[in-house]
């Protein structure tokens, strides 16, 4: 079988596309592209459709490149990959539903973001109106068979203040037998929203489809679109950059962990690790003008300095969650009752975490050493120094850990940026607008974010396609749960804390 630097090499290859290479392919080529994924020497990092064109983004895990091929399809069709590679089954589905392009021998053709309530067909390929009145179809879940099985539904709305899903688990007493996801339910039409906007414009739009990670996603969209243009950005701004990351992943994990712990009845921690969550918040609000730091990251740097007092703020922050921190590390790990919801609970494989190229605490917690950071890799990081915290336990106290370890991370990274710091400008013209296309892939505190720019020649996005890690852990969580007491779903899905409204676009 082929490589894919090979497969690459022999497609016709679109000059325009940086920084990794692009090639359209033929049938075979395409073919030999999912052996590669069933043969697991490639990973799957995104799959989209682009008018009657599908794409579909690759990373050798021997030669640690990425690539893209592209497929154009003839009658609205191509070969399935999710037919042989099933992490691909959901992003083919909702592939179908955006742009029409049929996956054949896909096993699973159910819609999956349209409910039923679009007032458009296929809204990304051959746009056909549809009667407000049109009948929508019941969903068919899946059936299980045995004696003395039952079924619970949770959701789409949940309790509390959290976006809609639907769970339909399917049990045997208090096991769960089957989980079965159903999502789609925040679908925003982000994609069709970014088609003809501005830079500065898509960008706004591109740091809203999950809050939560509204840097991720601004660093992602606009390290694209850049690599696109050509653009320089200024050293200054790209170790802002950075810095916004890290502030945003250190908020992000303080608040999974006491969310984990309450799950488990511990209100304790989750109180504590609220309160390093909100000093966090309120440094970033100081530094940055916002407390997400959204809008923050704009095409070409970043859209403000640091103000005179930033440096003493974040040494502050870092001086107090070193301090108060390793206490309720110590509290977690010493209480029993704590240990026994968590240790040997939602275990995910290996094997599975490998499959579905798993990233993040999710990934790292189940032995999957994958980090955008440092492969493909993007500055600064590349001039930074941090380890890469692993276990192989795949249970919730593995994930727990692994937050653990990378807060601690986090904080020698904020240290590292703020001495090296250069001076100098935050930011620079894009250059002149021209059709191009360009792709990125950043970590977030998820895991990986895939962005995929084109632009046309009037240098406003002509297409945009953002992939959320969460499209590889929704799946998995449905394994991890099964053998568990439905009394644990909270705890397990906390544990994966997958986004509805990054996967749901």
């Amino acid at each position: 079988m082929k490589t894919l630097r090979e497969l690459i090499d022999e497609g016709q290859t679109i000059a325009a596309h940086r920084p990794w290479p692009r090639a359209l392919v033929g049938e075979e080529a395409w073919l030999q592209a999912i052996g590669l994924l069933q043969e697991q020497t490639c990973t799957l990092l995104g799959l989209w459709g682009d008018n009657a064109t599908v794409h579909l983004a690759l990373l050798d895990e021997a030669r640690k490149e990425p690539a893209l091929l592209s497929y154009e399809c003839e009658d609205d069709s191509y070969p399935s990959v999710g037919r042989l590679h099933a992490p691909a089954i959901r992003l083919e589905r909702a592939l179908r539903d955006l742009s029409g392009l049929d996956p054949e021998g896909l096993p699973d053709t159910r819609a999956w973001l349209d409910h039923g309530k679009w007032p458009v067909l296929r809204p990304l390929g051959k746009t056909e109106r549809v009667a407000a009145t049109r009948k929508r179809k019941p969903y068919p879940l899946l059936s299980a068979e045995g004696e003395s099985l039952h079924q619970i539904p949770v959701g789409p709305v949940h309790a509390g203040i959290i976006e809609p899903g639907h769970f339909r688990f399917t049990a045997s007493g208090e096991t769960v037998v089957r989980l079965e996801e159903r999502l789609g339910y925040v679908h925003k039409g982000t994609e069709s929203l970014l088609a003809g906007q501005a830079p500065e414009r898509a960008a706004m739009l591109a740091g809203r489809v999950s809050g939560d990670s509204t840097v991720a996603y601004a660093l992602a969209f606009a390290r694209a679109l850049e690599a696109a243009l050509g653009a320089e950005v200024p050293a200054r701004a790209v170790w802002l950059r950075a810095l916004m990351a890290e502030l945003e992943r250190l908020a992000n994990h303080f608040g999974d962990i006491g969310a984990i712990c309450n799950d488990a009845a511990f209100a304790m921690l989750h109180a504590h690790c609220g309160l390093l969550r909100e000093q966090v918040l309120r440094a970033a609000a100081a530094c940055f003008g916002h407390r997400l730091m959204m809008d923050c990251i704009v095409p070409g740097g970043v859209r403000a300095d640091l103000p005179g007092d930033a440096r003493r703020r974040l040494a502050d922050l870092v001086a107090q969650v070193r301090k108060y921190f390793p206490e309720l590390i110590e509290l977690y790990d010493n209480t029993a009752s704590l240990q026994d919801r968590t240790v040997g609970t939602g275990v995910l494989s290996a094997k599975l975490a490998r499959q579905f190229g798993c990233g993040g605490y999710v990934g790292r917690a189940s032995g999957r050493a994958f980090d955008a950071r440092r492969m493909p890799g993007y500055a600064p990081y590349d001039r930074l120094q941090f380890e890469l915290p692993l276990r192989e336990e795949g249970d919730v106290d593995a994930r727990v850990w692994i937050r653990i370890r990378e807060v601690e991370q986090s904080l020698a990274l904020v240290e590292q940026i703020l001495l090296a710091l250069p001076d100098g400008p935050v930011a620079r013209p894009l250059p002149a607008a021209n059709a191009a296309e360009g792709v990125a892939l950043i970590e977030g505190f998820r895991g990986d974010i895939l962005a995929w720019v084109r632009t046309g020649a009037d240098g406003r996005i002509a297409r945009c396609h953002l992939r959320d890690p969460s499209w590889f852990q929704w799946p998995v969580l449905e394994a991890a749960i099964e053998g568990n007491i439905v009394a644990d779903f909270p705890l397990c899905n906390k544990s994966f804390n997958c986004s509805y409204s990054g996967h749901d676009l």
